[in-house]
């Protein structure tokens, strides 16, 4: 880098910039379906095609509000996956 006036290299995190807006999608799955879901979206978005396309993380959910109406038919999808 030089001077503050000057050119500055540009700030990546994990290959992605952080000098622009970026998209974040935020999915809450059964966790008996969360490997599948994973897998399913770094074959659809390319992920590990290529630096900079894009990064999926899976985190555990404790506890989430919101749902509750999902709760039958999440049960019924998990029971027919196992």
């Amino acid at each position: 880098m030089r001077g503050e006036r000057g050119f500055k290299k540009r700030k990546t995190f994990l290959g992605l910039t952080l000098d622009v807006q970026r998209d974040v999608v935020l999915f809450v799955v059964e966790e008996h379906l969360a490997r599948n879901v994973m897998e399913t979206i770094n074959d659809v978005g390319e992920f590990d095609s290529s630096s900079g396309r894009g990064i999926a993380v899976q985190l555990d959910v404790e506890d989430a509000v919101g749902v509750a109406h999902q709760v039958q038919e999440l049960r019924r999808v998990v029971e027919d996956e196992l």
